[in-house]
């Protein structure tokens, strides 16, 4: 993606002119399309749809209102069924010192490059650099050690919504890697094993409910490598989204088990009901903005954001259309009336009735924001007792009589959503394929594919996979071994992708080694 001052596209002086001397490429103030240049549409998609705007410190961006309706809406999902999982909130500080953050090493080895030190006060350097939390394990767990005394503290479950920066990256792009993003991260304990993966799962399937039922975007759930896991940790579960016209994977979200290595660092122990020591199990799980951009990028198209009706914070758009001698009160009045007919039963409804913008222009301006529905009302409408509805997923019109419209409307968005996740599903489902030799693996690879092929789980050979596979497009890695794992036919080599005459552990390539399926693509990562 092109940068520069605040990391703003290259086309961002005709984004910014109006749209009357906007090039005419898609005749809605795009100068890009999804399949000619991606980068740049989306860029364009994010700031004409009123998402976000660009800052002048490059990898920061303002979230606009448009974008902070749909994350309390994810919000208003998530946080009450946590509440039902008795984990509390809470808040701790965005600083963390220099001892504590290293005293995880593996995990802060992943982090490092990321970390932002604050080494200046006014003009005097400060006598011990202070960092910002990239993740907030390191500033959590001193005080959960303070706080678990015996079995009775546990389980203790924790969640937080904050702000974190991670700073040493290249290729910012909003919602997806940027400097500074929101999220919420939850950090629970408790005295068995059993437990702790037991919740592991279900934060897991309630990431998976808010990808697919609310943002309408397909997820596989699965387990990441040991290479991929996140530092520090035991194992790792994830949702992982699919960008069809780049080709490249995209971790939606992850639910992870520590184990007890952090309780070890940070002395975390209990005594039990037998009154003797033990140590507590840990788990860590979060999903940040990235999920808006993933949503973006999945449903939409050549005019704009698409939204699913669930997310947007605007379901209906209503504009009246005069014409010649009518009367405009007339009209107006209808669509006021409409409006407030839909919002007494729940229905987030609005009219545009600003009068220096032509009907033609509202209906770009908001498909460009991707309302889900559009209702229009004309003097014939009036006539006919009736309203026009269009749907902003596939561009359907229909009239709909005003004693059937609450019904109609409620049952034309229900099935928008539907409708939204069942073609971002055929869409994906049509990108995976299942290898059955290396030469087929690189070649679907180059085919923007997702791929399905057994593999050892060795880390060395996942580097050398990355390392082999590394070009224009990006290099190949794990995305998770999927917990519903596919059948594969009979007489496929179970190479393990051990390419020709590589040996691990004295096998060649041509024995069965594993039969566990993983997932594979290009990531996101390497837009």
């Amino acid at each position: 993606m092109a940068g520069g001052k605040g990391d703003k596209p290259a086309n961002a002086n005709a984004v910014a002119k109006s749209s009357k001397g906007r090039k005419k490429e898609t005749g809605l103030g795009l100068t890009n399309t999804k399949d000619g240049n991606f980068g740049e549409w989306y860029s364009e998609v994010v700031t004409n749809g009123e998402m976000i705007e660009y800052y002048e410190i490059s990898g920061c961006y303002i979230l606009r209102p448009w974008t902070m309706a749909i994350w309390e809406i994810m919000q208003n999902f998530f946080d009450p069924e946590i509440k039902k999982m008795n984990i509390k909130t809470c808040y701790f500080p965005l600083f963390v010192s220099k001892t504590i953050l290293q005293k995880e090493k593996d995990h802060i080895e992943g982090f490092a490059p990321e970390v932002a030190w604050v080494t200046r006060s006014g003009d005097s350097d400060s006598e011990v650099p202070i960092a910002i939390r990239p993740t907030s394990e390191t500033v959590m767990y001193p005080y959960y050690s303070k706080w678990i005394r015996g079995h009775r503290d546990l389980p203790l479950k924790l969640n937080q919504g904050c702000n974190v920066v991670r700073w040493e990256f290249s290729n910012p792009t909003p919602f997806i890697r940027s400097r500074e993003f929101l999220w919420q991260e939850g950090h629970t304990a408790f005295a068995t094993k059993e437990d702790a993966d037991t919740e592991v799962l279900e934060i897991l399937e309630l990431y998976r409910n808010l990808y697919e039922e609310y943002l309408a975007v397909p997820v596989v759930k699965g387990k990441k490598s040991e290479l991929e896991k996140f530092a520090g940790g035991l194992y790792t579960t994830t949702v992982e989204a699919f960008i069809p016209n780049t080709g490249r994977g995209v971790q939606g979200a992850t639910s992870h088990c520590l184990g007890q290595n952090f309780a070890k660092m940070f002395e975390i122990n209990f005594e039990d009901e037998k009154g003797e020591k033990a140590m507590v199990w840990q788990n860590c799980w979060g999903y940040s903005t990235r999920t808006i951009g993933v949503m973006v990028m999945v449903h939409g198209d050549d005019k704009g954001l698409v939204l699913p009706p669930k997310v947007s914070a605007i379901q209906v758009i209503v504009i009246y259309v005069p014409y010649k001698d009518a009367d405009v009160k007339e009209i107006i009045n209808a669509c006021s009336a409409t409006v407030k007919t839909l919002c007494d039963l729940g229905i987030r409804a609005e009219a545009d009735l600003r009068e220096n913008y032509s009907p033609g222009w509202k209906y770009s301006h908001w498909e460009m924001k991707g309302v889900p529905l559009r209702i229009e009302i004309g003097p014939k409408d009036l006539a006919h007792n009736q309203v026009r509805a269009v749907r902003r997923d596939n561009g359907e019109k229909v009239d709909i009589p005003m004693a059937d419209l609450v019904d109609k409307v409620k049952g034309m968005l229900d099935n928008i959503q539907q409708s939204m996740f069942d073609v971002a599903k055929q869409k994906r489902d049509a990108c995976i394929q299942v290898t059955r030799t290396w030469d087929e693996f690189v070649e679907v690879l180059g085919q923007k594919k997702l791929i399905l092929a057994p593999w050892c789980d060795e880390e060395e050979v996942e580097k050398e996979v990355k390392a082999k596979t590394k070009g224009e497009i990006g290099a190949a890695k794990t995305l998770c071994s999927p917990f519903d794992q596919p059948e594969l036919p009979e007489g496929i080599e179970h190479y393990a992708l051990h390419q020709g005459n590589l040996q691990r552990n004295g096998r060649t390539g041509d024995e069965v080694i594993n039969e566990t399926i993983f997932l594979f693509s290009v990531t996101i990562s390497n837009v």
